[in-house]
């Protein structure tokens, strides 16, 4: 695929940083920063020019407080919202971030219509929805990113407990990218053998609950997660670039996978070209089964309290 411009919706520390991963590896050849705050996105797009400068870098920022700035956007990422805070639920922002990402989303289908979209404002499955939604975008070129953050955390956790290599691990997480998540140990892999395999239930549940707690602890302890998550945005944006075909568990709009209809929940897909290019079914077992529809019954009662609030 070949990438002109990549806009970002939101110029905090997400949206930002994002604007370097592209500008650094090089993944379009013009970045546009979005925000309402007047001088903020001018000034990112400053220190981001000045950087490209040192590095030698081709592309080319611009710091906006117009839409009509991510017209003919190949990809939009939308970071806008307020940020999860210490004691806060990805839920809980639910009736805060809903309103944004539905204004944002009408800006997005208004002046790129043809553009890949890929939401990250929490509760991330339920803003992917609006999204889908309100931009009415065939459901291909709508993604959310959240279970490949997850999956990099167990991931972690799995690496320290084996005291191996992260290279060894291959770690997965689905489900809704919240309270809910739902790591997979059988489809989890230390050194090719099952993860499964290799610990006690006990163990298991012990990672499980760590991955589920690890955002909330470094959030404790700094106010936001940046450095992770946004490392996940440019990778999952060098997928589409490149065509890559690799498999991510993205937040995905599910018509009839998993037996689910009408909602957004993170499920393994193949990430490309044109967006969302097959979603992948696992085999779950009947605990696995409970633990997953837990999570998208979770997302569809926050869709439901949407509908009632005339947000969608």
């Amino acid at each position: 695929m070949s990438v002109r411009k990549i806009s970002i919706i939101g110029s905090g520390r997400l949206g930002s940083f994002t604007g370097y991963e592209i500008v650094y590896r090089e993944l379009a050849k013009e970045v546009v920063l979005i925000d309402i705050i007047q001088n903020l996105p001018q000034g990112e797009a400053m220190d981001l020019n000045q950087m490209a400068s040192e590095k030698g870098k081709s592309v080319l920022v611009k710091g906006s407080n117009d839409y009509k700035d991510i017209s003919d956007s190949d990809i939009v990422v939308i970071t806008a919202g307020f940020a999860r805070k210490p004691g806060m639920t990805r839920l809980d922002l639910l009736k805060q971030n809903a309103p944004i990402v539905r204004d944002v989303a009408l800006q997005i289908a208004k002046y790129a219509p043809n553009s890949i979209v890929i939401t990250v404002t929490n509760p991330m499955d339920v803003m992917t929805y609006i999204t889908y939604k309100i931009t009415g975008f065939p459901k291909e070129r709508v993604i959310g990113m959240g279970g490949q953050l997850d999956s990099a955390r167990y991931r972690e956790i799995l690496a320290n407990i084996f005291n191996v290599s992260r290279n060894s691990v291959k770690a997965l997480v689905i489900g809704e990218h919240g309270e809910n998540m739902l790591p997979l140990a059988r489809f989890s892999y230390v050194g090719g053998i099952r993860v499964s395999d290799l610990l006690s239930l006990e163990k298991i549940k012990e990672a499980e609950e760590a991955t589920r707690k690890i955002a909330a602890e470094v959030i404790a302890l700094k106010g936001a997660t940046v450095f992770a998550p946004v490392s996940c945005i440019a990778s999952l944006i060098e997928a589409i670039v490149k065509d890559t075909k690799e498999i991510i568990p993205v937040s995905a709009y599910l018509n009839g996978e998993y037996g689910l209809n009408d909602l957004c929940i993170g499920v393994p897909a193949v990430i490309g070209k044109k967006g969302i290019e097959k979603i992948f079914e696992l085999n779950l077992n009947e605990e696995e089964k409970l633990r997953f529809y837990k999570g998208a019954e979770i997302i569809k009662n926050a869709i439901n309290e949407l509908r009632q609030l005339a947000i969608i």
